[in-house]
């Protein structure tokens, strides 16, 4: 009687379901690969690469070549207003080499060059005719009547000097004919020197006189010429109207 109720007991407890120990772990669901994005990071890199590859080889095929930094107007010349910048080389296009800059100075911007352009060689000629409207006129001028650093380029005024002013008026109390414009009076309120000689006018001292040629309004070409044969005109430098 004793050993049945034990054994039905034990049976009992038999019949109950097992429980996990502490140290088990439930399973982890395996990593899922992402094939996708390990093909685009290779492929990022692969074409980092090419894209530097590129540069090295375009550096390579770049050459030096002459950039305006300043404006030149029709007939100057290039003077100093000029910065080398490296291009990518291209036969199609007739660069003006940096090594060609000598030459360059030598001829005429055939029209105006703004600041910035990359120079051709089409852009410039030995002989340039002058502009509509336009006149150059030629003047000798001493020390003391131009300002010294002058170059092809700067913009000028001209402005009459001596006895213009003492002799118009006497002139016009004795009832005489009258000048254009007495002393001090302004010729030209804006001419572009398109020449001055070889070396800086700095050079140029004593009784040695300045040649230059100035562009001008064909208006007042007449009136600069008349007061330079007499020796009466004075060059100021004034900033560009451009």
């Amino acid at each position: 009687m004793k050993i049945q109720e034990r054994t039905g007991a034990g049976a009992g407890r038999s019949a109950a379901p097992a429980q996990p120990s502490v140290g088990d772990r439930l399973p982890t669901p395996p990593r899922e690969r992402k094939p996708a994005l390990a093909a685009l990071a290779v492929l990022l890199i692969l074409v980092g690469a090419l894209g530097a590859t590129m540069l090295v080889l375009q550096a390579g095929d770049r050459v030096e070549v002459v950039q305006v930094t300043d404006e030149i107007q029709a007939g100057e010349s290039v003077g100093d207003n000029v910065t080398s910048v490296l291009v990518a080389e291209d036969d199609s296009i007739k660069y003006v080499r940096w090594n060609q800059l000598a030459t360059l100075k030598t001829l005429k911007a055939k029209s105006t060059i703004y600041a910035g352009t990359v120079v051709i060689g089409d852009m410039f000629a030995e002989e340039v005719g002058v502009t509509q409207g336009k006149a150059t006129v030629g003047l000798s001028l001493k020390a003391g009547q131009y300002p010294t650093g002058l170059k092809a380029g700067d913009t000028v005024a001209a402005y009459r000097v001596g006895t213009t002013a003492g002799s118009s008026s006497n002139d016009e109390d004795s009832g005489g004919s009258t000048s254009t414009g007495g002393s001090g009076a302004a010729i030209v309120d804006q001419a572009v020197v398109a020449s001055v000689p070889e070396g800086s006018s700095d050079d140029l001292v004593g009784s040695t006189n300045l040649a230059l040629t100035l562009t001008v309004d064909a208006d007042d070409a007449a009136a600069l010429a008349q007061a330079a044969s007499n020796g009466e005109v004075a060059l100021v430098r004034v900033p560009s109207s451009n």
